[in-house]
């Protein structure tokens, strides 16, 4: 076969591939019509929890806790009331967002939160984390929308306590500044036991999955 001939098969060739392809960026699929499903993200994604699902969950609790907050603060008089929350996972979607800064609120939660503080209820955070973190957490709080009325991390001597030992003393604490923590809400038991407290709302952690 003569170079020309060739030449000119390979030229008619690459004309057809360019029409096919023009035709395929042109013409809408059906997979391309339909918007990509979400994915989850973070450790959280690479556990097996769905966001969509964790979301509805979350959402099931907090609608369990609202009507509760509304009476206690309708009744609150000159009483200082208080919620108490732990913060990965149920102030914060930490496990969803592990690189994003800051971390996004988890939004019923922080609704909630932000009703109770407009009807004059405290919000205190008890977290697990360590002290070094206090500035950062504090930050992402506020950044998001959180108010905050008092933020315990774990220092030197409290690693020295199980988590909810701390947790418990840290409730104990703001009691003793007269508060009465009408609400204690987590997502892990070490958030909730230990009493001081007048009801606590455990948001999920499928079995330890999220921390």
């Amino acid at each position: 076969m003569s170079e020309s001939i060739t030449t000119r098969r390979t030229a008619a060739a690459l004309v057809a591939v360019t029409a096919l392809a023009t035709v395929a960026a042109t013409t809408p699929s059906a997979e391309a019509a339909e918007p990509a499903p979400a994915r989850t993200s973070g450790t959280a994604g690479l556990k097996g929890v769905d966001y969509a699902t964790w979301q509805r969950d979350v959402q099931a609790v907090i609608d369990r806790a609202t009507p509760y907050v509304a009476a206690r603060t309708a009744e609150a008089g000159t009483q200082k009331q208080a919620i108490v929350l732990d913060i990965d996972n149920s102030s914060l979607e930490t496990d969803f967002h592990w690189t994003k800064i800051p971390t996004p609120a988890i939004k019923p939660v922080l609704e909630l939160t932000r009703y109770a503080h407009a009807r004059g209820a405290a919000i205190f955070f008890v977290t697990a984390r360590p002290g070094v973190l206090d500035p950062v957490t504090d930050w992402n709080l506020r950044q998001v929308g959180y108010p905050v009325s008092g933020l315990y991390v774990r220092h030197l001597p409290d690693l020295f306590q199980g988590v909810s030992t701390y947790k418990t003393a840290k409730r104990a604490e703001i009691e003793a500044k007269g508060y009465t923590i009408i609400a204690n809400i987590g997502n892990n038991t070490t958030d909730l036991v230990g009493g001081h407290a007048e009801r606590t709302f455990k948001l999920p952690d499928y079995d330890g999955k999220l921390s």
